[in-house]
């Protein structure tokens, strides 16, 4: 086998813009993110759904061949 192949990894301490931190393995000591899982609102559920079916009829009402 090679030597040296694989980077070294150390324990780093990851923090988030919210104040939410957490470790994780990494070749950095330390990483500041700006969105966790903590934060997002995907994973917190506000999340706004977009009414999509209503704009696609508009647009077909709009440009429709007459």
């Amino acid at each position: 086998m090679k030597k040296d192949l694989h980077p070294n990894l150390v324990t780093c301490t990851v923090s988030c813009a919210c104040g939410n931190s957490f470790e994780t393995k990494s070749e950095q000591d330390a990483m500041r993110i700006d969105i966790c899982n903590e934060c997002h609102p995907f994973f917190t559920g506000s999340e706004r759904m977009v009414d999509t079916a209503g704009r696609i009829e508009k647009f077909n009402a709009r440009y429709a061949k007459k």
